[in-house]
């Protein structure tokens, strides 16, 4: 009689990785999502992915390999099959032997790959589990995606014979086919933006050259000085592929546009702007992905998660994230979703542009050109009976005061504000006209974020000789130095040479209470609420970004751009 096969939060639960109420929690957003449990512990941040791979190898009889190791890496030979092949499926050859061939998946369920692996490389398959992300990087690193920032070589001469005498300029036929050499430049350009993990595209025109510049992990670099003679065609090929009009050079433009890199759909929401020199254009490359990789792993420390957790869970009031342009307050919000985003709740969103696409969330297009403006949206929304509400953000006491009714009357409302830190959003909704006895009876909590870049874990090192004006600045004492360290960055080729590898978010999170709501019915001013905040327990975001610092993932200089004491530096 076959043995059964364990479930993997049983395996887990006796690792004691997780215990069983988050079992069960897992479990809820498995079933309401239609997700495996495995996807919602990673998703949720109960569970390490490592440890996910750890558990489906025991659960199915598998070997676990840790691709960080050199001896496993050394094992690795990805000539024994296509290249499209462990690009698009994510499967790692390990060898072969008496005519069957070794792979490292991520997904042991996924009968379906196997049967189609075993078809187009006619070879029996064994099989061995690592997770995705180790797979992930892996090809990146053997396929030449991280081994520096960018190729060397200018963009120009990878993708136009630049021999050619001066035939890149505005009499290019930009529909040619796919060999035109302003095609294979645009492609090239998207293409290694992507690889390198670019959030963004700028095309700048300039007297006499065109700059491009991808912004990677918050900062931009300097990609290529493109030939002026080509920004005509350049612009108006971006144009053409966002769907913009080419004729049009006086006003601003929007657009959209959907591109296939590495056998990957990858969205880009197209900005065209005027400027002195010719139209600005920048490509905000939109990674389905981005927004769907845990609570966890956005930078939530473990105190302000829980509270995060239980806000988003209350039946209605208002949560706000505050925060500049390119803070993540957008990735947090959808992250919210992504959990609740269940059979039994009904959510519609209000956003201005829609930049993620979520399937079972109706969400509404902002188009003030045709009179649909978020107010319009908003009371239209209030009557299908939603359950949760997302506003894009609040912009005008118009909305703020549908907002709030929305919160009074039973819903759950998420939305954004600009704004410095948490406290300052109740002043600034006064500001702009909300009763005070209105803001003080609908806000649940307010969050405020920033991100940091994060240390490659592979090339950092241990600063000998911290800066003591630096250390001061972030409230980093002496014998926290002694205990901990802090680390610098140094590069190598997992990072790009420079130092840094993904970002994360420094929080501070302000639930309302009693004392709270009645500085903020008497108007009270910023520095009264954030002293009552930090009363009932706020962590500022100077105090997260320690916790940070002091765990060896970011460096005192990062933390210091965003949050930093009233001391002079």
């Amino acid at each position: 009689m076959a043995r059964k096969r364990k479930k993997l939060g049983e395996i887990l639960l006796e690792w004691g990785t997780i215990n069983a109420q988050q079992v069960e929690q897992a479990i809820g957003v498995a079933t309401g999502t239609g997700k495996r449990i495995g996807e919602s512990l990673i998703e949720t941040g109960l569970c390490k992915e490592e440890d996910v791979a750890k558990a489906l190898a025991a659960q199915f009889d598998m070997e676990y390999i840790n691709l960080e190791q050199e001896d496993a890496r050394n094992k690795v030979d990805i000539s024994l099959i296509p290249e499209d092949l462990v690009k698009k499926h994510l499967v790692l050859p390990l060898g072969s032997s008496n005519g069957r061939l070794k792979l490292v998946i991520h997904d042991p369920m996924d009968l379906e790959l196997l049967d189609l692996l075993r078809f187009r490389l006619n070879r029996e398959l064994d099989t061995a589990i690592a997770s995705k992300s180790a797979i992930k990087l892996f090809i990146d690193g053997a396929t030449g995606k991280t081994g520096g920032m960018f190729s060397d070589e200018s963009l120009v001469t990878e993708s136009v014979d630049v021999t050619m005498d001066r035939s890149v300029d505005a009499s290019v036929d930009i529909t040619a086919g796919d060999d035109a050499p302003i095609i294979r430049l645009v492609h090239r350009m998207i293409t290694e933006a992507v690889r390198t993990r670019a959030s963004d595209i700028h095309v700048e025109p300039m007297s006499d050259r065109v700059i491009l510049r991808y912004r990677i992990d918050g900062v931009c670099h300097v990609r290529d000085n493109l030939p002026k003679r080509m920004q005509p065609s350049l612009i108006a090929r971006l144009k053409l592929m966002a769907g913009m009009n080419i004729a049009e050079r006086r006003i601003p433009q929007d657009g959209r546009l959907r591109m296939p890199v590495d056998a990957e759909q990858i969205d880009f929401r197209v900005s065209c702007c005027p400027a002195y020199h010719g139209e600005s254009i920048v490509l905000r490359i939109l990674r389905p992905d981005s927004v769907k990789i845990g609570l966890r792993n956005l930078g939530f420390e473990q105190d302000n998660l829980d509270q995060f957790n239980k806000i988003i869970r209350r039946p209605n009031g208002i949560f706000l994230v505050t925060g500049p342009t390119g803070s993540g307050k957008t990735t947090t919000l959808y992250s919210a979703l992504d959990v609740l985003n269940r059979p039994d709740k009904k959510i519609i969103t209000a956003e201005d542009p829609v930049e993620y696409n979520f399937t079972g969330i109706n969400q509404c297009q902002v188009r003030e050109s045709i009179g649909l403006t978020f107010q319009a949206i908003l009371r239209a929304m209030l009557r299908q009976s939603p359950n949760i509400v997302l506003i894009g953000e609040i912009r005008d006491k118009d909305v703020a005061e549908i907002a709030i009714q929305a919160a009074l009357t039973g819903h759950l409302v998420f939305s954004t504000l600009h704004t410095n830190d948490a406290p300052s959003a109740i002043t600034r909704l006064l500001d702009m006209g909300v009763k005070p006895f209105l803001v003080a009876s609908a806000i649940q909590a307010i969050m405020a974020q920033r991100l940091v870049r994060i240390l490659c874990d592979k090339c950092k090192e241990l600063d000998p000789d911290p800066d003591p004006k630096l250390m001061k600045l972030i409230e980093i004492s002496d014998e926290e130095l002694q205990k901990h360290g802090v680390h610098n960055p140094v590069g190598c080729g997992a990072c790009g040479n420079i130092g840094y590898r993904g970002r994360k978010a420094i929080f501070e999170m302000m639930t309302m209470n009693t004392e709270i709501r009645e500085l903020a019915f008497k108007r009270s001013t910023v520095g009264v609420l954030r002293e009552a905040a930090i009363r009932s327990g706020m962590k500022s975001l100077l105090h997260d970004g320690k916790r940070k610092i002091l765990r060896g993932e970011t460096t005192a200089s990062e933390v210091a751009r965003f949050a930093q004491t009233e001391q002079e530096f």
